[in-house]
């Protein structure tokens, strides 16, 4: 089993979207959380600590995460999906980006 963190600004949309989207899958225990004080869960050094790999929205979420987690980022792998801000919790098209891109970059063949 692979923990999968996936992060964005309020944890409101495309977060939760994804752990929404993953959260069934046999292989993978996912979370997700959000980098801006008004997160809906607010993103924390346990939250880094339980992740295997880390899924961010935008470069902003990563250069966050360096910023704020960088000494607890050293052994973990990042990867941005360039999604922008622009779709709704659990959008079609949102849900499709989102099985498409972690489906490739895990190399898994199901979700």
């Amino acid at each position: 089993m692979r923990n999968i963190l996936f992060v964005c600004s309020r944890n409101q949309w495309r977060s939760p979207t994804a752990e929404q989207v993953w959260r069934r899958h046999p292989e993978l225990r996912v979370r997700s959380a959000g980098t801006s004080p008004k997160a809906r869960k607010k993103l924390g050094p346990a939250d880094i600590l339980w992740a295997d790999i880390i899924f961010v929205m935008e470069d902003k979420h990563k250069h966050r995460l360096m910023s704020e987690f960088g000494h607890l980022l050293e052994h973990k792998q990042v990867h941005v999906l360039d999604i922008p801000d622009e779709y709704q919790y659990m959008d079609p098209e949102l849900v499709e980006i989102l099985q498409i891109s972690v489906a490739s970059i895990l190399e898994l063949t199901n979700f």
